[in-house]
């Protein structure tokens, strides 16, 4: 059920403007200013510098040719690193119904490799910052934050970054 709510300000030719005022249309607004204050204070929490971590790690994986698939993956989550609520990371293989080359055997040596190489140096990097932020009460929704993406720089092949509203 909607209602309608008079405009704070007058339209042209004296009149209210108005828009429909739903439940849901206060939620979402309330949850994106939510999602956005606690990006920013993620940033500050950790978020920026295991960020410049993820896209370090991925220029390292460009310069090696052999590396860019994996560079290719450092920045996307690298990206989620900067900007993480709001965002979810699921399975490609449940995501697209199908098995494709990163979520086969080869996903699998990949990420293995990944870990042996860089994966346990960001995971490490999570973790610590995971257990600083569960110093405080405030810090606890950050440090689950660090500990999904400690849990995604173990094995990143074979994931996809999405955004909450589209599953």
């Amino acid at each position: 059920m909607s209602a309608t709510v008079a405009a704070s300000q007058l339209s042209h030719g004296g009149k209210f403007e108005t828009f429909p005022l739903t439940w849901r249309s206060i939620h979402t607004a309330s949850f994106f200013s939510m999602k956005t204050i606690g990006n920013l204070l993620w940033l500050l929490l950790g978020g920026f510098l295991m960020g410049l971590g993820w896209w370090l790690a991925g220029l390292l994986c460009a310069i090696t040719i052999i590396g860019i698939p994996w560079a290719k993956a450092c920045f996307v989550i690298g990206q989620l690193a900067f900007w993480p609520f709001g965002k979810v990371i699921v399975d490609r293989r449940t995501l697209n119904g199908m098995d494709d080359i990163g979520t086969g055997a080869l996903g699998t040596v990949g990420n293995v490799i990944w870990f042996l190489f860089a994966g346990i140096w960001l995971a490490i990097g999570h973790l610590v910052s995971a257990l600083a932020c569960f110093v405080t009460i405030i810090g606890i929704p950050f440090g689950l934050q660090h500990l999904k993406l400690a849990g995604l720089a173990m094995a990143p092949i074979g994931k996809a970054v999405v955004r909450q509203s589209e599953l």
